[in-house]
């Protein structure tokens, strides 16, 4: 069973019984993926916002949600353990030197955070549903980037390209005409570009079965 997310108004390319159920990450929820930045690393924040994982698209920052570890640090071996926080860390270069298929990568790794569905074991601390925040050092390039990507294919009533989605997002960071060059920066925007056009063979070839 789907994780209980929603896109609104979503259109989702996967088959009847498939589609994300991707409740938190809309247009109306771009406020929360983008401006509170500086919620990444405060969990009780997190928490109160009913944020259950994190997409970190930056390879120049990571966090560490372990709060009890469950096998401590010991000279050179670092802590380790679960987090209450689900973490999936991209890690792309917010200038060159990224692969293109990273940005496919991170869409089908916030996909998959959206659609996941927990195994009811201990060794699986986490509960299903929530809110996603996606996040990079400054919420200005390879977040928005990536959520203008995600927006795009999942919504394309609303967003029936890809400049309709990050206009969208631009205009909720309030960022102003003269930041655009770099909001997102050319390379990552064209990285998206690519992805979208990459994503529509993969889930063609996913639905053989259905018209494309």
């Amino acid at each position: 069973m789907a994780a209980k997310r929603r896109l609104h108004g979503c259109t989702c390319p996967y088959p009847t019984g498939h589609q994300p159920d991707c409740r938190k990450i809309g247009a109306a929820r771009l406020r929360s993926l983008h401006r509170r930045q500086r919620w990444r690393a405060r969990p009780g924040l997190l928490r109160q916002n009913g944020i259950t994982a994190v997409v970190n698209c930056a390879i120049n920052l990571d966090i560490n949600y372990v709060e009890g570890p469950s096998d401590e640090a010991d000279g050179e071996r670092r802590a380790s353990g679960f987090a209450a926080i689900r973490y999936y860390k991209i890690g792309m270069i917010d200038d060159e030197g990224s692969p293109d298929t990273m940005m496919l990568g991170a869409y089908y790794i916030l996909d998959g955070a959206l659609r996941q569905s927990m195994p009811k074991r201990p060794t699986y601390p986490f509960r299903d549903g929530g809110n996603i925040l996606v996040n990079c050092r400054g919420g200005r390039s390879r977040s928005v980037s990536l959520v203008a990507l995600f927006l795009h294919k999942q919504q394309p009533n609303l967003y029936p390209r890809l400049e309709d989605a990050v206009a969208a997002i631009r205009t909720r960071r309030q960022l102003m005409p003269d930041e655009w060059f770099e909001t997102p920066k050319p390379m990552l925007y064209e990285a998206a570009r690519r992805a979208s056009a990459w994503i529509d063979m993969i889930e063609c070839e996913r639905q053989k079965e259905r018209p494309c």
